[in-house]
């Protein structure tokens, strides 16, 4: 029905923002697991320069 058309717009709008940030959290996650495991036995110094990506 048209007139339901805003409420389903900004509904789709809301999802898409939360699975964003869902994805750039787990991103964010993953990023620190590489990250702790990499630096196990290297100072902290280093740790600042080496920033590995999963991409």
């Amino acid at each position: 029905m048209p007139q339901m058309m805003p409420i389903n717009c900004n509904f789709s709008f809301i999802f898409f923002i939360m699975i964003f940030m869902i994805f750039n959290i787990m991103n964010y996650f993953i990023f620190n697991y590489k990250n702790i495991n990499y630096n196990n036995n290297i100072n902290k110094k280093s740790m600042k320069n080496n920033l590995f990506w999963k991409w």
